[in-house]
């Protein structure tokens, strides 16, 4: 009697539950409203910015950052043009329009509250970075400290950012843009009343993009560098928008409490943090330096947006959103005033407790807190996520009427399903990624990022939601209630979310919080489900589910967003040794994840369900037909276009004689691509005399770097994609020389080579031990010898303003005493970035041969080599 009244209740129960779903028609309009939450919602707080104050609010608004101040000298500061190191504009207008501005300012200061010193550093040194030795000779940096009178600290706060750029851009994103805020909060700061306990260093680095030296000459040799205790540093990979902050501390929790109790706009992600030093982002800033030579802790913030322009002739004044200014200056300004008053100033190291969580909600607000405390917050709602999904199969055992021990092995059936849907989804995403990228089509996104939404997104959702449907369509007379089983399918995934999240928490990454916030909010939509009782009737369990969703959705739309406009420009100049697909179709897999499982299987709710899903197959299939239409040509004129560098190159190698008379010598260009595919211009060189990196397997294993123009250590893992192409001289003069200053023998195995380096401000050379010799010890930093590093070893080498010749000594020790062959193998190979006059029209004409969608950084080199 007992089982037939369970089996009626069972019955009576499915019944119920299964003679209702919603019309196919309510589906779109479901999908409807989360589109539109986000366009309505997610959009218009990333693109909120504050009103811009200009000059005429200052009367009224004492003390504030003036946005339209800080806009002006921007113009004038991009009227200089590019800022090349060694180059008049940089070495000598820049320098001048700064101290012209700073004494402006000084002029203006209330010299009763505060000393303003100036100083113009020029320095000299070299360091290891990137498996380089970075040499760099007279470069300037502007340094200014303000020192509030009456202080008896002696602790100073350094505000950073470069005025310097790339060549052949004027640099009014990276990094003009901070480079006027950081006057315009000098100007404030000194002008007002401000209370500070603390001195503020600003320096207005001239040497950033050589890379990062600048910062090098002044945390190691300047008089002020001692006192610094913290920094923030400003940079750009785009240009302008909203400064995200994307490393704190390192090791210093206490200054994200001031960035969360001060900032104005809040904009920043421990994910953003965990990605860039993973080596997720092409680029590198001089808080790596600051942290790494000066053991100083700070904050590292960016502008990210329309990043295509980053260094590039694009990246232009008129290009930045004009209340960047007042954003960003706000956020400084508060800042900086906040942690000039912090006690722990004075010293840091006691306050050196670990690493920060941090996140900003739609840029309303932050949240941020200690790894300690936020381990403890992910085991806390990981085990409450068990003990619920356990509560919850418990009770709806006895309220379907069913034996536990079936609800329970229900339950496994379904987190089977589930994760097999999961499988299959991130296996068809990944098997895309792979497919466009091996037909030629990668990057179909790059202009156009709604793409992606088919490509990736879709096929989420479809493999995602088909799977489960499939399943209910086939048990729908022998399962649970329609309504129990698709609640036990997001419970499966939460349990899925649990154990991943329990996995990142046991290799401490700290961005394991975006798992837990999505498995907390789904487990508060379940517990109050249990207490109201709404997940026994039909509908009223979506009501708070769907609630509970909202502020997940947003929040991970949001940083999907986010992640699309500070990674999508980036992939344009990433090289082509990694797949673009497998970065951004590998992202939108993660969001999806935590997104998509807790509202596609909602559409099993409707009727037609399998059809309403398949749809979201179909739209895959339409955007990979559109990927190879013109519609998916992943550049456009000056809004994404592709990037190159062309080098205009004369070559000459040396034979190993006494005389070192010339073995060969030719010229022509040597063409670089930057991303994943360099061959969209291949119909250029039809005709011409195009040689393969590749192809020129004899060059390469006989000359250094294949023979190439070596510019940069990024250069060096482009060298593949690379190609050279026959072509006239450039115009003679101006390029290095060798000069072998001494060779002596210091036993019978060790000698001693002095040499003599000159030539234009920017070379390379690399030098190779031959003959059983190595290299022992050198005049440079002895960190490559010292850690074993691969030769060739590379020197890149800068002047700015004193041209003397660059000299050095090495020991090599051989192996007998036997020294009858050559010694080493050097190349020195010279770059006038900056000196437009050498191109000549050949040179011009051939770079106009570039399409319009492109954009091409070009300049005149040389490369020499010996054998000595």
């Amino acid at each position: 009697m007992h089982e037939l009244n369970m089996k009626s209740k069972y019955e009576n129960m499915k019944i119920i539950y299964n003679r209702s779903k919603f019309g196919w028609y309510w589906a779109p309009l479901f999908v409807a409203f989360w589109f539109l939450l986000f366009y309505l919602t997610v959009l218009p707080s990333y693109n909120s910015y504050p009103d811009l104050l200009t000059t005429a609010d200052e009367a009224s608004h004492p003390g504030r950052f003036i946005g339209e101040s800080a806009e002006s000298m921007l113009l004038r500061l991009t009227k200089i043009g590019p800022k090349v190191v060694g180059s008049a504009a940089n070495e000598q207008t820049a320098v001048q329009f700064l101290l012209t501005e700073i004494n402006k300012i000084v002029r203006e200061a209330r010299s009763d509250l505060y000393n303003i010193e100036q100083d113009v550093q020029v320095a000299s040194g070299n360091y290891v970075i990137w498996k380089m030795v970075n040499v760099y000779q007279s470069i300037q940096n502007v340094v200014v400290k303000l020192t509030p009178r009456g202080t008896n600290s002696t602790s100073s706060l350094l505000i950073n950012s470069h005025y310097d750029s790339v060549p052949g851009s004027s640099g009014a994103g990276d990094s003009g843009a901070m480079i006027v805020i950081m006057l315009e909060t000098l100007r404030v700061i000194s002008k007002y009343e401000t209370p500070l306990q603390h001195s503020i260093v600003f320096l207005f680095n001239g040497a950033e993009e050589n890379p990062l030296q600048g910062s090098h000459a002044f945390i190691t040799q300047h008089k002020w560098a001692g006192n610094v205790k913290a920094v923030i540093n400003l940079d750009s990979a785009g240009s302008g928008g909203r400064e995200i902050l994307f490393q704190s501390g390192p090791d210093h929790p206490w200054l994200m409490k001031y960035y969360g109790s001060r900032i104005v706009h809040p904009y920043a992600s421990t994910i953003g943090e965990e990605l860039f030093q993973n080596g997720f982002v092409p680029s590198e800033t001089d808080f790596r330096i600051f942290r790494d030579f000066g053991n100083i802790p700070g904050l590292d913030m960016a502008h990210t947006l329309n990043g295509f322009v980053y260094h590039t002739k694009y990246d232009r004044f008129s290009l930045i959103p004009r209340a960047t200014y007042q954003l960003t200056g706000d956020n400084v300004l508060a800042l900086t005033k906040a942690l000039c008053n912090a006690p722990e100033m004075e010293d840091p190291s006691k306050y050196a407790e670990g690493h920060t969580i941090f996140f900003d909600v739609l840029g309303w607000f932050i949240v941020y807190y200690s790894e300690t405390t936020g381990t403890i917050i992910n085991i806390i709602v990981c085990v409450v996520a068990i003990i619920t999904m356990l509560a919850y199969i418990w009770n709806m055992a006895h309220q379907t009427g069913m034996f536990r021990r079936r609800v329970f092995l229900k339950f496994g059936i379904l987190l089977g399903v589930q994760f097999a849907a999961v499988l299959l989804a991130i296996l068809l995403s990944i098997t895309i990624a792979i497919f466009m990228d091996a037909v030629g089509l990668s990057m179909s996104w790059f202009s156009q990022p709604w793409m992606i939404f088919g490509l990736y997104f879709c096929p989420m959702f479809f493999m995602m939601g088909l799977i489960p449907a499939i399943y209910l369509s086939r048990t729908k007379e022998h399962g649970l209630p329609l309504g129990y089983a698709i609640q036990l399918i997001m419970h499966a995934h939460c349990l899925i979310l649990t154990v991943a999240c329990i996995f990142l928490i046991s290799f401490g990454v700290r961005s394991a919080f975006s798992l837990m916030l999505c498995i907390g909010f789904y487990v508060l939509s379940v517990i109050l489900n249990m207490v109201t009782c709404f997940h026994k009737t039909t509908f009223l369990w979506l009501i708070p589910h769907t609630i509970c969703q909202l502020l997940p959705f947003l929040f991970y739309s949001y940083c999907c967003y986010a992640f699309y406009v500070i990674f999508i420009p980036m992939q344009g100049r990433d090289g082509a040794n990694s797949n673009p697909e497998i970065m951004i179709g590998g992202f939108t897999v993660l969001i999806c994840l935590l997104m998509v499982p807790f509202l596609v299987p909602l559409l099993c709710l409707f009727r037609k369900a399998k059809t309403i899903i398949s749809i979201f197959g179909g739209l895959c299939l339409v955007f990979i037909i559109l990927a190879a239409t013109p519609f998916g040509f992943p550049y456009e004129e000056r809004e994404a276009p592709q990037r190159f560098y062309v080098a205009h190159t004369t070559r000459t190698f040396h034979n190993s004689d006494p005389a070192m008379s010339v073995r060969y010598r030719d010229s022509g260009y040597y063409v670089v691509p930057v991303d994943r595919r360099p061959h969209s211009i291949d119909y250029i060189f039809e005709n011409m005399n195009v040689s393969k990196s590749i192809e020129m397997e004899i060059n390469c294993d006989t000359e250094l770097m294949c023979g190439y123009p070596i510019y940069s250590s990024r250069w060096l893992g482009w060298r593949d994609q690379s190609f050279w192409i026959d072509g006239p001289a450039p115009l003679a003069g101006g390029w290095p020389s060798l000069r072998i200053l001494s060779k002596q023998r210091i036993s019978n195995t060790n000698l001693i080579i002095s040499l003599e380096v000159s030539g234009p401000d920017h070379m390379s050379i690399f030098i190779q031990p031959i003959n059983d010799t190595k290299l022992i010890d050198w005049s440079l930093d002895r960190t490559p010898l010292r850690n074993n590093f691969t030769a060739p070893y590379f020197i890149y080498l800068s002047y700015a303003l004193d041209p003397a010749p660059f000299r050095f000594h090495m020991e090599f020790q051989h192996q007998s005493v036997d020294w009858s062959g050559a010694t080493l193998d050097i190349a020195v190979i010279g770059h006038k970035v900056h000196d437009d006059i050498s191109n000549t029209n050949e040179f011009r004409e051939f770079v106009a041969e570039f399409p319009a969608w492109s954009t091409v950084s070009a300049w005149t080199s040389s490369y020499e080599s010996w054998r000595i």
